[in-house]
């Protein structure tokens, strides 16, 4: 009975969950939002049991103890936030954290609260986060095993539990507090969007504005990830939406397999930093710095722009080095085909507009979900029925899960910093380490936001950068703005940084090549973009920080800048680089990235048209010497 119950009801209980829980975050803007407690346990307690439902341990074929080890998590996670939430929620706000003890049904509920969480996690995240938070709460109970100059006094197993579950500094902590609120309803608007055809038709237009170049399967690849990942949010999903078109593509143009999965798995690593719906890290860094978000998607703007800059420049030299041509076979939809769907981009200008009207991103989130719907409804191809509604909505909660648990296993590991200063301990050493020289700090720093990153979303990678390094960024007086981006870049880095790089593995899957090859080809590929987070440290005028003129010539000279990077990186131009040249165009590059002197920026300047001007020139020679039919060196 119970082995057919779950293999026939199983999506079905999931799938009215997530219903229920999209219709519960959209009823807010009517009924208002729930004190703080109270709204972060509902939002888990009618997400984290879909984590055991749509990633079961039990399969077919499988023994029924697997389906009663999966209905004991289901019911422990409804239950004990059901608990937390609704029946003991007046004594919790009423009690004194650390000085009212725990009773011992508040023990057992809290227990079996944070075993939930953590098998959720290992369910959807994987191991490395579990044992992050399992680290973090050895350390949170045995910190003064450990040596100096991490020793902690300790805290008793009670302290513990208080502070991450009866408390909002834990599991119901900063983190799953933007996840209840405008992050669910964003990743709702992108499902809506994609839902309405505005996926396909963001794939259209760079096909029509890339397909015809040099190189354009693998451009279209580019803009195509970068147009959906500003949407979607989601590195791997943005692999497995736009790859499945571009990989193909890039294989019928003769790109090995290799190059187009890491051309694919660096293009989307990047959705997520482009505005104006970034991921859900991006609405975490705005709670943390305590900025509107209107603010932090305009300082975004320009080093997501120069990302996509410096991927599309390495792709370019790639395919100049491979001596690759455009097949002509591609079909490129007409300009009359295009905009009789351009209505389906307005909703992004309205989450635009409405947030700069003053708007909260929450009540943004939901406007903008209604103009899907009204904007959608203009042709009969795109109009959206109840049924397609109703789909989207437990659609759209059902890709919150992944946020919703990972920012409560994240909250475990920013509550023990906050239980145990570890944060200020870390930040004082690597400041130390660093002895006042900043490039050393930052390296010091995208190490360990790259190991940390590992293997986890960007959100997570993020939240454990910004609780332990990023205060120690910003004592060595680094602008706040800049500490954060640098974080949340190489969090989003990390997906393509071999050994654990999960886009690159996801795209190797759809273009049938090596993992760890396309992983270390799209690391490659991503290596220019490496420079841009020191580049808005040295020069804060990239995030729009100071005068006009001062923000034009930073960027004016960031332009070429990245692209004298990629160039270096590929060891080509419009021809191969002799090593001087390509050591010129590397010391062009970073001068004119990270210089602040002006004889020095100008030099660098020099270098870089000097090279390009050559490289043209000798292009050219040999183009006119194959045309007169006289032989030359290769």
């Amino acid at each position: 009975m119970l082995r057919n119950f779950r293999i026939e009801y199983l999506y079905r209980i999931s799938w009215i969950l997530a219903l229920i829980a999209s219709l519960y975050h959209l009823s807010m803007v009517y009924f208002g939002l729930p004190e703080a407690f109270k709204l972060r346990t509902t939002h888990l307690m009618l997400l984290l049991p879909i984590a055991f439902l749509i990633n079961p341990v039990y399969r077919k074929g499988r023994s029924r103890v697997y389906a009663l080890f999966d209905a004991f998590f289901f019911f422990s996670a409804l239950g004990t936030t059901f608990f937390l939430g609704w029946l003991d929620y007046d004594t919790i706000i009423a009690r004194i954290p650390q000085i009212d003890e725990l009773t011992t049904t508040q023990v057992i509920v809290g227990v079996l609260l944070l075993v939930t969480v953590l098998e959720a996690t290992r369910r959807i995240v994987g191991w490395s986060m579990v044992w992050v938070c399992v680290v973090a709460i050895g350390y949170a109970l045995f910190g003064h095993l450990v040596p100096r100059p991490f020793a902690y006094s300790g805290s008793s197993f009670k302290e513990v539990l208080d502070q991450l579950v009866f408390t909002t500094e834990g599991v119901f902590g900063i983190p799953l507090a933007a996840s209840a609120t405008f992050i669910f309803l964003f990743i709702l608007f992108g499902k809506f969007l994609e839902r309405s055809g505005a996926g396909a038709f963001f794939m259209d237009l760079s096909y029509a504005l890339a397909g015809r170049t040099r190189g354009g399967p693998a451009k279209v690849a580019v803009l195509a990830s970068g147009f959906i990942g500003s949407i979607s949010g989601s590195a791997t999903a943005n692999v497995a939406s736009t790859g499945a078109y571009t990989i193909p593509l890039m294989r019928k143009a003769k790109y090995p397999p290799e190059f187009a999965g890491a051309v694919e798995a660096a293009a989307s690593t990047g959705g997520q930093l482009l505005p104006p719906i970034m991921g859900a890290a991006s609405f975490l860094m705005a709670e943390f710095i305590g900025i509107p978000y209107t603010s932090l998607i305009v300082a975004a703007a320009v080093p997501a722009i120069l990302f996509f800059l410096s991927v599309g420049a390495s792709v370019h030299f790639e395919t100049v080095r491979l001596g690759l041509l455009t097949p002509s076979e591609i079909d490129i939809p007409n300009g009359r085909t295009l905009l009789k769907r351009a209505h389906l981009i307005v909703p992004l200008f309205v989450v635009v507009i409405i947030m700069f009207q003053g708007y909260t991103p929450y009540m943004s989130a939901v406007i903008a979900i209604g103009s899907v719907l009204v904007v959608s409804s203009i042709l009969a191809a795109t109009r959206m029925s109840f049924k397609d509604i109703v789909a989207t909505l437990a659609d759209g909660a059902k890709d919150a899960v992944l946020i919703t648990v990972t920012t409560a296993a994240a909250g475990i590991v920013i509550g023990v910093a906050s239980e145990t200063g570890i944060g200020v301990r870390f930040a004082s050493m690597v400041v130390s380490l660093a002895a006042g020289n900043l490039y050393l700090l930052l390296v010091l720093i995208m190490i360990a936001s790259l190991i940390l990153g590992m293997g986890l979303p960007t959100s997570a990678a993020y939240i454990m950068v910004a609780a332990i390094a990023i205060p120690g960024m910003i004592d060595a007086g680094i602008f706040p703005l800049s500490a954060h981006l640098f974080a949340l870049y190489f969090g989003v880095f990390s997906a393509v940084t071999p050994p654990v790089a999960i886009t690159a593995y996801a795209a190797a899957g759809l273009a049938k090549a090596n993992p760890m090859t396309t992983g270390v080809k799209a690391f490659q590929l991503s290596i220019p973009a490496f420079i841009i987070p020191y580049a808005f440290v040295a020069h804060p005028e990239m995030l729009l920080e100071g005068s006009l003129v001062d923000v034009l010539w930073v960027i004016a000279l960031a332009i070429p800048g990245v692209i004298a990077f990629s160039s270096a990186a590929t060891g080509f131009f419009s021809c191969r680089l002799s090593i001087v040249e390509r050591l010129l165009m590397l010391a062009g590059s970073l001068g004119l990235l990270l210089s602040t002197s002006t004889p020095l920026t100008l030099a660098a300047l020099l270098a870089v048209a000097g090279v390009a001007a050559f490289q043209m020139l000798r292009t050219r020679s040999r183009a006119l010497a194959e045309l007169k039919g006289s032989p030359h060196e290769n």
